[in-house]
C-alpha cells in the first residue's frame, strides 16, 4: 500500500511539475534588435549604405543579440541603378545584405504591377501586406512570424492608399480602367484600420509575444486618414510602429485604442538612417530609436568597409557608371529644389519644390512646354527629385531629377479645369505635396489665408470645390485665365492620363500628344536643342521668376 501511494505521489508531483512547465512563458534569452530601412530610394552608396547597413547587422549580432532586417518601402525606384534595371538590381542587392522581410511603398509598384509581382518572386526574402488586396482577397501574407528562444515575434505589413495617386494609378486597374487592386481604401480610414487589427489579433491567436508594425503610412497632411497616428490611435496590439513614406525621423510616442503608449520610429531617406526597435531580455520592455548618419561621404566610403555587400554594390555601379557619367548639357547656375537659404532645426536645406516655386522647377516646365509647343505646361513637386549644380550636367543628373520614367503627353483641357488643378495642388500649402505644380506659360496666386475646401473620393482623386478658391489670378501668358476656353497642356502620362497625385481632372480629355517622349529626355532635349546646351541666367533666381506667388493676407478693401 505504502508503495502504491509513493508512485502516486510521485505521478501527482510529476504532473504538478508538467503543469507549471507548461504555464510558463519562454523568455528572451538575448535582446531582440529589429533593424529598418525605409524609402532607401536606391541609395545604395549613400548615407550608411547597403555595405555599412549589413556591418551594423553584424555587429550587432556579434554582441549577442538577435537581428531581425527589415524594409518598409520605396527600395527599388529614385536613382539610375533602380530606373535603369526596373529595381532588379535593387532587389538583388537586398538578397545580398539579408533582408528577413519587406513591404511595398508606394513607389514599389513604378515600374508596373507585373514587374513588381516578378521582383516579390526574385527576392529572398518575403513581402507582406495586411491591405494590399487583390479582387477583395490579400496579395500577400498578412504577417510573418519570426521565433527567437521560444518568444513568437509577429511582422505586421501596411502601404498607403494613397498609393493610388502615389504611384500610377492605371497599374492598379485592369484593362477597361476598372480598380482591382487595393489597399483597404475609404474615405473613414476605417477599412485600413480593420485590415490592421484583423492581422494583429491572428498573429497574437497565433502564439505572438509580441506584434511589430511595419509600415508605409508617414505623417503628411495629404495621408490623412490613413497616417501612422490615425491606425495607432485606431487600434490595439501593436507593441512598436516603424514607418516610411514622409522620410521623416520623428520619434515619438503615440496612446493606442487602450491607452498604452507606443513607440513611433522614422528613419528617413537614402539610408541617412537605419531605425531601430529593442525587445529587452531584461524585462520584455519594447523601445525604438534610430541610428544617423549625416556625412556627406558614406560609411562605406569614410570607413573602407569590405564585405560580399560592399563588392555587390560594385559591381551593380560598374556597368552602369560610363553611360550615366556622360556630360550631356551645362549649367551656368545652381538649380534647386530647396531654399537656398533657410535650414531646419538639424541644420539640414529645406524642399520647397512641393510648395512653392522654385528655378529648377521653371525649367522643368518650360521643358515640357518648349518640346510639345503646348500653351501651358505643369510638373508636379514630386517629380523633380533633386539639385543641379553649376558646371557639367551629366546623364545621371538628368536622371536623378526625372527618375520616373514618365512620358511627355498633350491634352486638350479648359480653363475651369486648369483652375481645379492649380487649386488641387495648392490645397496644402505652405505645407508640403508632391502634386505641387511647377508651371510654364501662366502665373497664378495662392492665397494661404483661405482654407481649401477641396473634395476628394475614396482613392484620394480630386473630386470638386465647395468653397471659396485660393488661387486666384491666374494668367496665362500675360492675360487672364479663361474658364470657358480649351486650352493645350503639356505634362506627362502620369498626370494627364492616369490621375497620379489625385489630379483627375485631365483623364478622360483628348490626347494630342501621347507618350512621345521620356520626361529626362524632355529635359536633356530642351537645354541642347533650345538652350545650346547651357541653363543661362534667365534661371539664376533659385525662387524663380514669380510665376507662383503665395499672398498670405487678405488685401485690404
Amino acid at each position: 500500500m505504502k508503495k502504491i501511494l509513493g508512485l502516486f505521489l510521485a505521478l501527482a508531483m510529476l504532473l504538478s511539475c508538467t503543469a507549471v512547465a507548461e504555464e510558463a512563458a519562454p523568455a528572451l534569452q538575448q535582446d531582440v534588435v529589429i533593424l529598418f530601412t525605409s524609402d532607401a530610394h536606391c541609395g545604395i552608396d549613400q548615407g550608411f549604405g547597403y555595405a555599412g547597413l549589413a556591418a551594423v547587422r553584424d555587429s550587432l549580432k556579434a554582441a549577442g543579440n538577435h537581428v531581425v532586417l527589415v524594409d518598409n518601402g520605396d527600395a527599388i525606384q529614385g536613382e539610375p541603378v533602380g530606373t535603369m534595371t526596373k529595381g532588379e538590381a535593387i532587389i538583388d542587392l537586398m538578397n545580398a545584405v539579408g533582408y528577413d522581410v519587406a513591404i511595398p511603398g508606394n513607389h514599389e509598384f513604378d515600374y508596373g504591377m507585373d514587374n513588381f509581382l516578378s521582383l516579390v518572386e526574385k527576392a529572398n526574402f518575403p513581402y507582406i501586406s495586411a491591405n494590399f488586396t487583390k479582387e477583395g482577397e490579400l496579395v500577400f501574407q498578412p504577417y510573418v512570424i519570426k521565433e527567437f528562444d521560444g518568444v513568437k515575434i509577429a511582422f505586421v505589413g501596411m502601404t498607403t492608399p494613397k498609393t493610388f495617386t502615389s504611384s500610377t494609378p492605371t497599374y492598379f486597374q485592369d484593362g477597361n480602367g476598372n480598380y482591382i487592386y487595393g489597399f483597404s481604401e475609404d474615405e473613414t480610414g476605417d477599412a485600413l484600420y480593420a485590415a490592421v487589427q484583423s492581422a494583429v489579433d491572428a498573429a497574437r491567436a497565433e502564439g505572438a509575444s509580441y506584434v511589430i508594425a511595419m509600415a508605409h503610412l508617414g505623417n503628411e497632411a495629404t495621408c490623412s486618414p490613413w497616417r501612422y497616428d490615425d491606425v495607432i490611435t485606431h487600434t490595439n496590439g501593436i507593441d512598436a510602429f516603424l514607418d516610411g513614406h514622409s522620410h521623416d525621423t520623428d520619434q515619438t510616442m503615440v496612446t493606442n485604442k487602450d491607452g498604452k503608449e507606443i513607440p513611433r520610429s522614422g528613419c528617413g531617406t537614402k539610408l541617412g538612417g537605419i531605425g531601430y526597435a529593442v525587445i529587452s531580455a531584461k524585462d520584455g520592455s519594447v523601445s525604438a530609436g534610430l541610428y544617423t548618419w549625416s556625412n556627406k561621404v558614406s560609411a562605406p566610403a569614410l570607413f573602407g568597409i569590405e564585405n560580399e555587400v560592399s563588392e555587390a554594390v560594385k559591381a551593380a555601379t560598374e556597368t552602369l557608371n560610363a553611360k550615366l557619367s556622360e556630360v550631356v548639357a551645362k549649367s551656368a547656375v545652381d538649380l534647386t529644389i530647396y531654399d537656398p537659404e533657410a535650414v531646419d532645426e538639424n541644420g539640414k536645406p529645406i524642399r520647397i519644390i512641393r510648395n512653392a516655386e522654385t528655378n529648377l522647377g521653371d525649367l522643368c516646365a518650360d521643358a515640357y512646354r518648349d518640346q510639345s509647343g503646348a500653351d501651358i505646361a505643369f510638373v508636379n513637386g514630386g517629380g523633380i527629385r533633386v539639385s543641379i549644380a553649376a558646371g557639367d550636367i551629366t546623364l545621371n543628373d538628368i536622371l536623378k531629377v526625372h527618375p520616373f520614367g514618365n512620358a511627355m503627353c498633350v491634352v486638350e483641357a479648359t480653363g475651369q479645369e486648369i483652375l481645379d488643378a492649380l487649386e488641387w495642388a495648392s490645397r496644402n500649402v505652405p505645407g508640403e505635396n508632391g502634386g505641387f505644380l511647377q508651371v510654364s506659360g501662366l502665373t497664378y496666386e495662392i492665397h494661404t489665408y483661405i482654407e481649401s475646401s477641396c473634395t476628394q473620393n475614396d482613392k484620394g482623386a480630386f473630386t470638386g470645390v465647395t468653397g471659396e478658391y485660393r488661387v486666384k489670378n491666374v494668367k496665362v501668358h500675360g492675360e487672364d485665365l479663361d474658364l470657358a476656353k480649351t486650352y493645350t497642356l503639356a505634362s506627362h502620362n502620369y498626370m494627364l492620363k492616369s490621375g497620379g497625385d489625385g489630379i483627375s481632372m485631365f483623364t478622360d480629355n483628348k490626347v494630342l500628344q501621347d507618350e512621345v517622349k521620356l520626361d529626362n529626355q524632355v529635359l536633356i532635349d530642351y537645354i541642347i536643342d533650345s538652350l545650346g546646351g547651357v541653363v543661362g541666367e534667365n534661371y539664376a533666381d533659385p525662387y524663380g521668376e514669380g510665376r507662383i506667388v503665395a499672398v498670405a493676407e487678405a488685401p485690404a478693401k
